[in-house]
Formats: C-alpha cells, structure tokens, sequence
C-alpha cells in the first residue's frame, strides 16, 4: 500500500498533509495532517487516523461513529502529502456537513428538501408542490411517469435527457416521501448505514 519510509516527514516539521477523497464520488472530503503513527495507526486498522493539533493522535469516526475506511493511499511527487480515498460511515466535517467543503450536489438537495418540506400543508393553489401533496393519485402518477421517462432516456443513451429526468424523479420521489412522513434525512441514514 505505503511505504512510510518513503514519505518526507522533515518538510512538514513531522507531518505531512492528507488530502481525503470520498472514493466513490470523488468529493474532496477534509484536509488533515498525519505524523508517522498516525498513519502507521491508519495501515493497522485499516482506518483513517490523522494527528489533531490539539488532540493528537486522532481515530476519524472514534466518537461519532463516522469512520473512514481506506480504499487507497497514494503520495504525491514529493513525497510529503497523501492523498487518502476512503468509504465514510458518515460525514467527514464537524459540522455535520458531508465535506469540509460543503457538500455541492447534496446542498442543493437539502435545499430542495427544505423546499418540499416548507409546502407541505400549504394551500393545494400555492404551488405545484402543494398541489402534489393535496392530490395523492397525481404524486404516484408522475413518479411513474418520470421514471419511464429516465428510463427512456437511459435507453436511449440521452445522457442530457437521462439527467433532467433523473432531476424531476428525486423531486417527485421527495414530494411524495414528505407525504408519508420521511425526509431527504431518513434517506442519508439509511445510504450512510448501508455503506458501513
């Protein structure tokens, strides 16, 4: 996997900077530092571990449960950075966010969420929304037809078509999990549970 006796610790006054990517998406999750235990700590567990300021020796995930499980681990050029690509339990930031970064396409989902959530109970006239959460045979009929439509287009190999569609099935889909009571929330727990 790594050679720790590679790395330039000296550059970095013991240290060397982790760049940790979700290995699925890509996303840029934290930066971190990482001293020689930590990621001799990091090699043995087979998760994540950094060097914390003001902590120390840091286990990402000990507390919070939101570990991350190594896939790969890479130096770059000059030996004195890592790029980290793990499988998170969970978010990587400590405000709960899913990146240190923000979250990119999951913000915009939240937003949407919030959204569908705030029309909920709204007059049936005020909105499309609300005119989906007051008609419950036309919520199920446009799921249905926006999935034939995604697969359609996925069919066809209309990867801007397949996109836009896949767009109107989310909303459809989270307009009607509002309606029985779930959220964008209950899916994330159950996507990170299923992850671990």
């Amino acid at each position: 996997m790594l050679d720790l006796t590679s790395l330039d610790f000296a550059k970095g006054n013991g240290f060397v900077s982790v760049v940790t990517q979700d290995a699925r998406s890509g996303q840029v999750l934290m930066i971190a530092f990482a001293d020689r235990e930590a990621l001799e700590q990091t090699l043995t567990t087979g998760e994540m571990h950094y060097h914390s300021r003001t902590r120390g020796l840091w286990h990402k995930g000990a507390t919070s449960g939101n570990v991350q499980r190594v896939v790969s681990l890479t130096a770059d050029c000059d030996r004195d950075a890592i790029l980290a690509r793990v499988v998170s339990a969970g978010p990587a930031c400590h405000t709960g966010a899913a990146t240190c970064f923000g979250d990119g396409a999951a913000e915009e989902l939240g937003e949407l969420d919030e959204t569908i959530a705030s029309r909920r109970g709204a007059d049936a006239g005020a909105s499309y929304t609300a005119k989906l959460f007051a008609d419950r045979n036309l919520r199920l009929k446009k799921i249905g037809e926006e999935s034939s439509e995604f697969v359609t287009a996925c069919a066809d190999g209309d990867v801007a078509r397949a996109t836009e569609e896949a767009a109107d099935l989310i909303y459809h889909a989270l307009v009607a999990l509002h309606a029985v009571g779930g959220s964008l929330d209950g899916v994330r727990d159950v996507l990170r549970a299923r992850a671990r």
